[in-house]
């Protein structure tokens, strides 16, 4: 965890220098990317709020997930990511978001979506949107902290372009 915070603090010298605010949408890891940029003194200043989104009640009722969406693509998917980075925006104070939905195991995986298959999407006030998918490897805990780790190095590449 201490590269996270590492990580929190270059990204969030890099928000507070572009005068924008981060929210998040977060399935798969809990919490955990907000974990990580709270742990930063200040955080406050260019962190609004993080939305758990486990199920697909909360994200439909929270971010405004199309049921549409998830019955077509499923909860694990790039159109359910950006709808989740879009709706985060949209109820909240953010100006930039990271959206994460994914399979950490052990249980859950299928052939098309095996475990540690995680969608991520990064999206913006102006709406520029990016997503991906990533197959991570390890266990469950391990999945989630990678999946954490790989939305915050997103998010910094993103910001530096």
């Amino acid at each position: 965890m201490a590269e996270l915070h590492v990580l929190s603090k270059r990204i969030g010298i890099k928000l507070k220098q572009q005068s924008q605010v981060l929210v998040t949408a977060e399935s798969c890891t809990g919490g955990g990317i907000s974990y990580a940029i709270t742990e930063v003194s200040g955080s406050s200043e260019w962190f609004d709020r993080g939305f758990v989104t486990y199920s697909n009640d909360a994200k439909m009722n929270m971010l405004g997930v199309k049921l549409e969406t998830l019955e077509q693509y499923g909860a694990v998917s790039e159109q359910t990511v950006q709808e989740m980075a879009t709706g985060a925006l949209l109820h909240s104070n953010g100006t930039s978001s990271i959206a994460v939905s994914g399979i950490a195991g052990p249980n859950g995986g299928t052939d098309d979506k095996p475990v540690g298959t995680v969608c991520f999407a990064w999206a913006n006030e102006s709406k520029d949107i990016k997503f991906e998918t990533v197959l991570f490897n390890g266990d469950r805990e391990e999945i989630r902290i990678q999946a954490c780790s790989y939305a915050l190095e997103k998010l910094e590449d993103i910001l530096d372009s």
